[in-house]
């Protein structure tokens, strides 16, 4: 997680971008603004907010940075400047977040999809393409805005997936991202804890999980965007952070098919606990490590193995 500059203590005053401004004084007075209550990236976030509410591109801002706003647009961008300057992280604002091919709607009830979980995905797509199949079943466990299940089932157009998570709301936000991609025929949701939700004798090839994993003893450590915007629930793993995760790892050679994948997203601190837990847990054998674009261990991967009669 990125950590950024605490905004400053109490509501932020209004930021005034001048009657009827333009594009480029409006952007000038905002980044300004955040800038001053300690965002780390002022210019970036007012481009982001203020290109939304125009609906225009990015670079549109420059090729008509002497386009005058409207009073509602506005209204609208100071509106969105002042949730930002408080430490609400842009998606929230805006409503949407970007995994790899996917516009996913997101809000304060799921987590904001990160590229530490697309580098998750790679190593899924990369296991399947060995795999030579296209017909692969894979369970998301704690699936949030469903993130992992549906760029899967985008990306291999015959496979199919079931995912699963403990926060109602969470699901009906993968649902409604399952129907505008298109997905929904091949993804079934289902409400529980871990594998819960799972039916006797099901087996699926891959089990792909980003359960929380901050530790408890760190919330002061993380930034106020996450700390106090993102859910709970999908952020804190108990006193270590691990106990999730240790929890899918003992059980999941029960539901993964003979030499089905394991793959799962933690915090860099905890690989060589990882490595530990699955070495010690009968079924499962240890792959590897994966890293995320900043060279830190994110995530481990691990097989199903017969267990000898």
């Amino acid at each position: 997680m990125v950590r950024v500059a605490a905004a400053a203590a109490g509501p932020p005053r209004s930021v005034s971008t001048g009657t009827a401004a333009t594009i480029a004084r409006a952007l000038r007075l905002a980044a300004r603004f955040l800038e001053e209550h300690g965002m780390a990236a002022p210019r970036f976030d007012a481009e982001l907010l203020l290109s939304h509410t125009l609906g225009l591109r990015r670079l549109d801002l420059y090729l008509q940075h002497d386009r005058r706003l409207a009073p509602a647009e506005t209204a609208l961008f100071k509106e969105r400047i002042r949730r930002r300057a408080v430490g609400e992280p842009v998606q929230y604002i805006l409503g949407e977040a970007h995994f790899r091919h996917l516009t996913l709607h997101v809000g304060p009830d799921v987590l904001i999809p990160r590229p530490e979980t697309e580098r998750l995905l790679d190593e899924i797509l990369s296991w399947a393409a060995v795999s030579q199949r296209d017909d692969l079943v894979l369970l998301d466990v704690g699936t949030g805005s469903g993130a992992i299940a549906l760029a899967w089932l985008q990306e291999l157009p015959r496979a199919r997936a079931v995912a699963t998570d403990v926060s109602e709301a969470a699901l009906a936000v993968a649902a409604v991202n399952a129907a505008e991609a298109g997905l929904a025929g091949r993804l079934e949701l289902r409400a529980g804890d871990l594998l819960g939700p799972l039916r006797p004798g099901e087996r699926f090839d891959a089990i792909a999980a980003n359960l929380p994993y901050v530790a408890l003893h760190e919330r002061s450590s993380l930034p106020i965007e996450v700390r106090d915007h993102e859910p709970e629930l999908a952020l804190f793993g108990g006193r270590t952070g691990f106990e999730p995760t240790a929890r899918l790892v003992t059980a999941s050679p029960e539901w993964l098919a003979e030499g089905g994948l394991l793959a799962c997203e933690i915090a860099p601190a905890q690989s060589a606990l990882a490595r530990g837990w699955v070495e010690a847990t009968p079924g499962l054998r240890y792959i590897a490590a994966f890293r995320d674009h900043a060279g830190h261990e994110r995530g481990f991967l691990a097989a199903q193995v017969a267990l000898r009669p």
